[in-house]
Formats: structure tokens, sequence, C-alpha cells
């Protein structure tokens, strides 16, 4: 077994006179998925074989024997094919997805509460069971309050922001904007912020929180 950070490959593996890796027959079910996964994302992306090559700096033949299974790519190789496909690297070993985790009910959501919970509410949508490299939270506010006293920031997330009902102002880094319905706002990470209801009528936004871009 060999262990290359967070990245586990299992199996035995050999060099032929092409210096290409192959994999030994009762390995071959360990990388079926990787194969498959790397050949949709490719052919989604519309892309040969050649242009992959071109593009990634991977020869078509080691590509070739990736997505027939008669590979097991290095981590760097790995780095360099998620790099050219713009996905992130864990996506390539996704498999055997049990689609019951994909479903959560508007029921079984956990609530947060800020500072005053009779005026901020956030549905989590993405609960902990999901896995998700993403956090995606419906907040509730109320007329009349804002989502903290000062502000706040994250320091390791990107957020973007989607006004679903209703009106208010978002306050960045000490300007105010006002933002209606339909309208989205991207923060950066730590960019100070806060969202103010000056209205009467409750409002609702979508938050998506992703890991940091910049």
């Amino acid at each position: 077994m060999l262990k290359n950070n967070s990245i586990t490959y299992t199996g035995l593996i050999q060099k032929d006179e092409n210096t290409h890796y192959n994999i030994q027959e009762e390995d071959k079910m360990n990388t079926y998925h990787l194969g498959q996964t790397v050949m949709n994302y490719r052919k989604n992306a519309h892309m040969t074989i050649r242009e992959f090559s071109d593009y990634s700096g991977i020869s078509t033949s080691l590509i070739s024997q990736i997505e027939r299974n008669q590979a097991n790519p290095s981590l760097s190789v790995l780095e360099l094919i998620s790099k050219a496909l713009n996905v992130p690297l864990f996506t390539l070993f996704i498999n055997d997805i049990d689609t019951d985790t994909l479903i959560s009910r508007k029921e079984d959501r956990k609530k947060i509460y800020r500072e005053n919970p009779d005026h901020i509410v956030y549905d989590v949508l993405t609960p902990d069971f999901m896995k998700a490299p993403i956090e995606v939270l419906m907040m509730d506010i109320n007329g009349h309050s804002s989502t903290t006293k000062s502000h706040y920031s994250h320091t390791e997330k990107e957020e973007l922001a989607v006004i679903m009902n209703g009106n208010m102002n978002v306050e960045l880094s000490g300007n105010i904007y006002n933002l209606n319905e339909g309208d989205v706002v991207r923060i950066p990470p730590n960019v100070k912020h806060r969202f103010i209801n000056n209205h009467s009528d409750t409002a609702s936004v979508l938050f998506i929180l992703t890991p940091s871009l910049i």
C-alpha cells in the first residue's frame, strides 16, 4: 500500500518497456471507476484524447491506459488531470454513490440562530452526512434587523449570497449596497460584511460557501 497525502493506492505496480505504470489483473477493479470518471469528464469537456494530452501535458498513451483501467497514475499525474479538467482531485475517486445521501428533507434540516434568534434563522441545506465541499444555507431575516451588530468575515471561505425574497442592504468593508430580489453578491475571504433589513417584511437570502478561490 502506498499513501500519498490523503489518497491511498493499493496494489502492485510495475513498469513496462514504455515506462508507463501497469497494474496487475487483480488490481484492475480498484481503478475501474477512476478510468471511467476521467473519460466521462474529458468527453463532457468535448476534448479528444489528443486535445486533452496537449492541454494537460500527459501523453496520449498514458491517458488511454488510464481510461481503459490499464494504468495506475501517480499523484502528480492525477493532479495534472484534475487541473486540466478543472475539477477537485477528490471527485476523480467518487464512485458507488449512495443516492439516499443526496436528499435532505426540509423537516430534518438543522437550524442555526445568530445573536437574536427572533430575527435571524439559518436553515442548513447541506447537512454533515452529505459530505459536500460546499455549504448552502437559507437565511430568513425579519424586518428592522441585521445579521450582526458588528461585522464578520470568513478567513478560508468564499461566499455567494442570492436575495431570494424581499430586499435589504449589504455592508462590505464599510460600503453599503442595496440588494433587490434576484441580486447576487460575492464576498471574498476576509471581507468584513453584514446584511441589514431596514424594511418591515422578512427577507430571505440563499448563501453558498465554498473553499477560498484566492
